[in-house]
């Protein structure tokens, strides 16, 4: 029995340090039932010879837009580029260097390369590697600004860290895994949130004491930054109310930023109308300083007693207006959490919850992975093992998918 059909894609490598990094991100492609046709710049070629991808890839390498073969070989790789963008879904371009980008943004095409971007119809994945200093330039925050804008273009930005010109700051190309794993959900997205949209939150909230020092708590907000990155890579119009967070916005997610628990009530309500799906990610304090001091507060030798008021339940306010909405609330506990789960689904008026331990190594608050159970107000309950939250997100929303078919088979 054979396989899936390989899927054809391009891999263009720029001139930078980080071409180094192509040749495993070819390896990943590969893996992953790609069938990559790589493009290398005459800039590129002086880091990586042409000869590594091409046993990688078990494929030619197109290093020139024409060459001293004979007339009609020159004839064919003149329209060549025309035939390479016809024939492949994506286009990646890793490390897409500064000068790449200028070209891209303002559509000059001196070479293959940039010759094929101009040609090519299909999803565009740019991977940014370049020094700090380049990185913040305002001419390649321009650029990238316009490429971002253009559709089907998917940025992916640079990571910071130590620069091969001796500096520290953004600029590095990402790992290969993690552009491998962004263009796997670009190839294999599913559109079945289209027409949804969805209203996100995420994060923690912080309630100031004074002008200097607030509460709030270890919510790190990547698990509601994951399921908004995933709606909106299925199709769904994504509103995302976050609190206070040191997360990249994902693509494609309209996001509307708040501190307090007040503010975020206040920014929920005004927009849950507009919502068919609200998902309550976000780890909201419950108490707050009604009477916040002007000035800070000085510590002295004397015992500090606060007054705390409730905060605004923000899910159990959505759970009385809700009409037809799909509401899914979480909840961040120490133990017994399917029974607390079940407590909050009856007292909320939720449709699900997901519960999570968040005093277990490796998993819940500022972690990259997490292990959750998802209980319905009906069916049994579903254990998703311990998993990076980006794949959870997924997992969430196939079973908010499945909600909505159910309301729909029974005529509500």
């Amino acid at each position: 029995m054979t396989g899936p059909e390989p899927i054809p894609v391009v891999l263009g490598v720029g001139g930078g340090i980080a071409a180094y990094k192509a040749a495993e991100l070819a390896r990943a492609l590969v893996k992953d039932n790609c069938r990559v046709q790589t493009v290398m710049t005459a800039a590129a070629r002086e880091f990586i010879t042409p000869l590594t991808l091409a046993a990688l890839t078990s494929n030619k390498v197109i290093t020139d837009l024409f060459s001293d073969r004979g007339a009609d070989e020159i004839l064919a790789s003149a329209v060549e580029h025309i035939q390479v963008a016809r024939t492949h879904r994506m286009l990646i371009v890793a490390p897409a260097t500064a000068d790449l980008l200028a070209k891209f943004a303002h559509g000059l095409a001196g070479d293959f390369l940039s010759t094929l971007y101009l040609a090519f119809e299909g999803e565009v994945v740019l991977c940014p590697a370049m020094n700090s200093a380049m990185w913040a330039h305002p001419a390649t925050i321009e650029n990238l600004a316009k490429l971002a804008a253009r559709p089907r273009h998917h940025i992916i930005p640079p990571d910071s860290g130590d620069l091969a010109c001796g500096t520290t700051g953004p600029g590095r190309l990402p790992e290969p895994a993690a552009i491998a794993a962004k263009v796997h959900r670009i190839l294999h997205q599913r559109h079945d949130l289209d027409g949804e949209t969805i209203l996100i939150t995420a994060g923690p909230t912080r309630e100031p004491l004074d002008p200097v020092r607030f509460i709030s708590n270890r919510s790190s907000g990547k698990m509601g930054y994951a399921i908004a990155e995933a709606a909106a890579e299925r199709g769904a119009r994504v509103i995302l109310v976050s609190g206070p967070v040191h997360i990249p916005v994902p693509e494609g997610v309209e996001l509307v930023e708040t501190e307090t628990a007040a503010r975020m009530h206040d920014a929920v309500m005004e927009r849950v109308g507009q919502a068919s799906i609200i998902i309550k990610a976000a780890a909201v304090a419950d108490y707050y300083v009604a009477a916040v001091p002007n000035q800070k507060v000085k510590k002295t030798a004397m015992r500090l007693s606060l007054e705390l008021d409730p905060t605004p339940d923000i899910l159990a306010e959505i759970g009385r207006v809700k009409t037809d909405q799909i509401l899914i609330g979480f909840a961040a506990e120490t133990q017994n959490m399917v029974d607390e789960a079940r407590r909050k689904l009856k007292t909320k008026n939720c449709d699900m919850v997901v519960a999570n331990l968040v005093n277990q190594d490796g998993t819940g608050f500022e972690s990259d992975d997490n292990e959750v159970a998802l209980v319905p107000a009906e069916g049994d309950v579903v254990r998703l093992d311990r998993a990076p939250k980006r794949l959870l997100a997924d997992q969430i929303l196939d079973r908010v998918l499945g909600l909505r078919l159910q309301r729909h088979a029974r005529g509500r």
